[in-house]
């Protein structure tokens, strides 16, 4: 098993393998084009988009500067808008469903190293995928773990990080971030708390 395999399987791998290094590569050139596209141009971000990411959707929203290590590893569905500074270390799978939201400085961190000292020298690391399903709000600063699933509906309060799985459906907040309470019906009559909308389009 190459050790491209084994960071795709989950298993323990070495990132100077030189296959993994010219992917990585790769991404940085994207990247640096995206984030340096000059506002006249930002017609042309979803094209390099594209060309980074495993797969995007259509009316995908992603405001520089954006990082990752890989790129091909992320696959986002339609409708996407994540505001300044997102953060994938996509070593590990990253799915994003469609109609999902993220404020600013959100971070998705599959990757992770040993705890033992002597076994994170070792130079081993390793990747557990991340998935976030349709319909879901992060807050601003939102930090979310390796392995978790964050399920359709939910939102996540800024500041949270977010260490174990998420329901669907509901409000979740905290460091770690816990279950508040469900969303309902009612809760669509306000936009923001105990204040209601003045308007019938919502």
């Amino acid at each position: 098993m190459t050790n491209s395999e084994r960071m795709r399987s989950g298993l323990p791998y070495k990132a100077d393998d030189p296959e993994l290094s010219a992917q990585r590569k790769r991404a940085k050139q994207l990247i640096y084009k995206y984030n340096n596209t000059p506002p006249e141009r930002f017609d042309e971000l979803p094209a390099l988009a594209a060309e980074l990411l495993g797969k995007s959707g259509k009316n995908l929203h992603l405001k520089p500067p954006f990082y990752c290590d890989y790129g091909v590893n992320i696959e986002i569905g339609d409708n996407f808008f994540s505001n300044f500074n997102l953060t994938i270390l996509d070593v590990g799978r990253v799915k994003i469903g469609s109609n999902v939201l993220f404020g600013p400085n959100v971070s998705l961190y599959t990757a992770g190293h040993p705890v033992h000292p002597l076994s994170r020298a070792s130079g081993y690391e390793y990747g557990i995928d991340i998935a976030i399903g349709d319909n879901v709000w992060l807050g601003g600063s939102v930090t979310v773990l390796p392995g978790v699933t964050i399920g359709n509906g939910a939102v996540i309060g800024a500041g949270s990080v977010v260490t174990h799985d998420i329901p669907d459906n509901v409000i979740a907040c905290g460091n770690p971030c816990r279950v508040i309470r469900k969303i309902t019906e009612d809760d669509r009559k306000y936009y923001c708390k105990d204040r209601e909308f003045d308007v019938s389009d919502y």
